[in-house]
């Protein structure tokens, strides 16, 4: 018997749509230890599976996990446009980050430069 035991009452597994199904339904309760456990489990027997993968990227503790299943779906997929819409969001929003940092920076290196250069006047003018 395993931690998580989807058997039924007689005791008989679910098939692997059951399986995602029942994955999905723990993922929108909440659950997402047991629907990651599911999704995984309907890998196992089905690598392809885009569905699985998709909600193992929506449950991703990191973007890089995300990243990685979003990828996955694409290797099986490359026409998925949600998940090619995703990664696409997910380099948007880095890339926009990465632009504000540079840009503090610069206001910062900016206003230093200037205050220099005040200092340099003042010093001149005191002689």
């Amino acid at each position: 018997m395993t931690l998580f035991d989807f058997s039924d009452a007689s005791g008989q597994e679910p098939n692997r749509e059951e399986l995602l199904r029942m994955a999905i339904r723990a993922a929108e309760a909440g659950n997402k230890t047991a629907a990651r456990v599911m999704f995984r489990k309907v890998l196992s027997e089905d690598k392809r599976n885009e569905r699985a993968m998709m909600w193992l990227a929506k449950l991703a503790e990191t973007p890089t996990e995300r990243a990685q299943w979003l990828n996955r779906v694409l290797m099986v997929n490359p026409n998925n446009q949600v998940a090619r819409d995703a990664l696409h969001k997910m380099k948007y929003k880095r890339s926009a980050s990465e632009n504000r940092v540079l840009l503090i920076f610069g206001v910062i290196v900016g206003v230093l430069a200037v205050l220099g250069l005040v200092i340099v006047i003042a010093v001149l003018i005191t002689r």
